[in-house]
């Protein structure tokens, strides 16, 4: 009896598990749709260093890029609406990551927001990669994404994107409010809420399905 209950239940799991992905992807509003590309083949990140003196990549990473140069502690409300809306719901699925852009004056305000980010819940801050440049380096990395939105006098924005594993910027090419959608406010909860959730959810999907896809060949 104890066996057929333990059998029932892996079924019941391995029949649940797929439905749960699904409904949690398809609750997106794009339904599985591509995410538009915006701007092809950005920058890569080898002229910024990590903290400690490393590198980032952003192929075959699906990024969260965020330019706050100078303006760390400015930036620290976006950095937890991030943190608690987006991180945390998806820093798990491989190859994710969040990229912040940083001047090289900016050590000690690393280490301090990355102190409040991981308080309280305790969130393992893997995922969150800081990359110190000069003004130059970061205002020629902002550039190469090709968009309406301008970096403020301390090379910073409120602005955030979605970069996917080819180096191309995604986002909305029929936005109901702006048309063409470059990045994500993340001073606004509901549009992280209202949009940029949803498109992660529609790129991580498309991934994921074009995994599927390669390994049934």
């Amino acid at each position: 009896m104890k066996q057929k209950i333990q059998k029932n239940f892996v079924l019941a799991v391995l029949f649940i598990f797929p439905v749960v992905i699904y409904l949690f992807f398809a609750s997106g509003k794009n339904n599985f749709a591509k995410l538009p590309v915006l701007t092809y083949g950005i920058n890569d990140l080898s002229k910024f260093k990590t903290h400690d003196g490393g590198s980032i990549e952003l192929d075959n990473h699906i990024t969260i890029l965020c330019y706050w140069g100078s303006n760390l502690d400015i930036r620290k409300g976006d950095a937890f609406n991030l943190n608690q809306k987006i991180y945390k719901r998806f820093y798990k699925f491989k190859d994710f990551q969040f990229v912040v852009l940083l001047t090289y004056d900016q050590d000690e305000k690393i280490d301090n927001l990355k102190e409040s980010l991981s308080s309280g819940a305790g969130t393992d801050l893997i995922k969150w990669r800081f990359l110190k440049g000069s003004k130059e380096l970061i205002s020629e990395h902002f550039n190469s994404l090709n968009t309406s939105i301008n970096l403020d006098s301390l090379y910073s924005t409120k602005y955030v994107f979605i970069i996917d594993r080819k180096k191309n910027l995604r986002g909305r090419d029929d936005d109901e409010d702006i048309g063409f959608l470059y990045g994500y406010n993340a001073q606004s909860v509901a549009e992280i809420n209202n949009k940029m959730e949803d498109d992660v959810k529609v790129i991580l999907a498309e991934y994921r399905l074009a995994l599927k896809k390669y390994s049934l060949r």
